[in-house]
């Protein structure tokens, strides 16, 4: 049981460590053709992440990629691609940033009800995908891609117009929300906050692995997405499994704009961060739907982000970065491929051994039955 264990984490350590070695190899050659240096620009983001600030931006970055790749996990478990998580969390952010503007509730109750809007409106969001899969067969990768674009057009409607918009300057924004709402940061000196809702985040993800693995409810789930029809035999009912996915997909998602709306905008304008809810699909894979995997994955993006503006200065495209990002994506899936394939093959090989020794076992206990005879 204890190889067995270990060669489970090996099999499982070595799809993210293959595809960051390929992209690493692959970016560096890049740099080389180019006419630059292979090592000087990871040198340099090294140096940046060594700063205390540097360091608070990425914890903070890596919190909302974090929150966006469990949406997504969430949805690969059940063998679903929610493209939709940008529109989900942004619609999220926006409806949660109008409801702290208008209304003004204690604290103890004001945050919880900013979350279970920002929820509410995610879920609502992607269960529009989830009903159009269930009951007219349509693609969830359509369905939320559509809805993306119509998220975005709903939004530039809403708060680039006089509906709930309110103009500063050149910008347009919902306002600012009520500071019984503001989620309180961890402060860091000259070095800025981190987000308090960072360890509101690493509770999500425990409670995610907790539901999924340790549930009977997570069981009807993995088992739905690894095969319909063996769990509809067991009594799991394929639709609302699907449709439950997606509500819990988009509610997470809609938590992914938390840790900046209330720990450092207060509001919702031109400004608010985009695409993470794409980026967040590299994340899942790379950190395989496990909650501590996208942890890493989260910092790495996080990391490559916010330390590659400073390749600028340095004479270097601060694209070197995305250029990696897209790179680990492409890796990834090769790289997990080839471990399980390999890992299919111990698994045979062990199998093999199992029937060789049983077989082995059963022709000496013969012998010594002919033997006593």
């Amino acid at each position: 049981m204890k190889k067995f264990s270990k060669e489970r984490v090996l099999l499982a350590l070595a799809g993210p460590a293959m595809a960051l070695v390929i992209a690493v190899a692959l970016t560096s050659i890049i740099l080389l053709v180019s006419g630059k240096s292979p090592i000087e620009p990871y040198t340099l983001m090294f140096q940046q992440a060594g700063f205390s600030d540097v360091q608070v931006l990425i914890i903070n970055q890596a919190g909302m990629y974090y929150l966006a790749a469990l949406a997504v996990a969430i949805g690969f478990r059940m063998n679903l691609f929610n493209i939709g998580i940008d529109g989900q969390y942004r619609l999220a952010a926006m409806t949660a940033a109008v409801v702290g503007a208008s209304v003004s509730l204690p604290g103890f109750l004001q945050i919880p009800m900013l979350l279970i809007v920002a929820m509410l409106t995610g879920a609502l969001w992607s269960g529009i995908a989830g009903v159009l899969k269930v009951t007219r067969g349509v693609s969830e990768v359509v369905a939320t891609i559509m809805l993306n674009s119509i998220a975005t057009s709903l939004i530039a409607w809403l708060t680039l117009t006089d509906h709930l918009g309110v103009a500063v300057g050149n910008n347009q924004t919902t306002g600012i929300m009520s500071k019984s709402g503001w989620f309180p940061g961890i402060s860091m000196g000259s070095a800025g906050n981190i987000y308090g809702f960072v360890i509101v985040a690493a509770v999500i993800g425990f409670l995610y692995w907790l539901v999924l693995n340790r549930t009977r409810f997570g069981f009807d789930l993995r088992a739905s997405g690894a095969s319909e029809s063996a769990a509809a035999a067991s009594g799991v009912n394929s639709k609302r499994m699907v449709l439950t996915a997606m509500l819990l997909s988009g509610g997470m998602a809609g938590l992914a704009g938390m840790p900046i709306l209330l720990g450092d905008t207060h509001t919702f304008d031109l400004t608010f961060p985009s695409t993470i809810g794409f980026t967040s699909i590299g994340i899942a894979l790379l950190g395989r739907n496990n909650p501590v995997g996208i942890a890493f994955a989260a910092l790495l993006w996080a990391f490559l982000d916010k330390a590659s503006p400073a390749l600028d200065f340095a004479g270097y495209p601060k694209e070197i970065a995305v250029i990696m990002q897209a790179l680990i994506v492409i890796a990834v899936v090769v790289s997990y491929e080839v471990v399980r394939g390999w890992g299919l093959r111990r698994q045979q090989q062990r199998v093999g051994e199992e029937l060789a020794k049983a077989a082995r076992k059963k022709k000496n206990s013969d012998i010594t039955k002919e033997v006593a005879v």
